[in-house]
């Protein structure tokens, strides 16, 4: 379980993690998944260079990329 706090509003989100997807690189983890799974809307377009804003090329070279999936358990407002 992984308790998530928005910094803007202060409310909480509890998740149960549902699987560990682990690839070299956001490119390669886009290809396995749709967007929306990701996170994106229907009418977004879904590019893994939107990733480099957290997590740089160099870092996904070094480190490889992990994929979580998750659950949500309770949403504590």
């Amino acid at each position: 379980m992984i308790e998530f706090t928005n910094r803007e509003t202060l409310e909480d989100i509890i998740v149960e993690i549902e699987g560990l997807y682990k690839y070299p690189n956001f490119e390669e983890l886009y290809k396995h998944f749709d967007k929306i799974s990701m996170g994106y809307d229907k009418d977004d377009i879904a590019n893994p260079e939107d990733m480099e804003q957290y997590y740089s090329k160099d870092k996904q070279n070094k480190y490889g990329v992990v994929g979580i999936k998750v659950k949500i358990v309770s949403d504590k407002k």
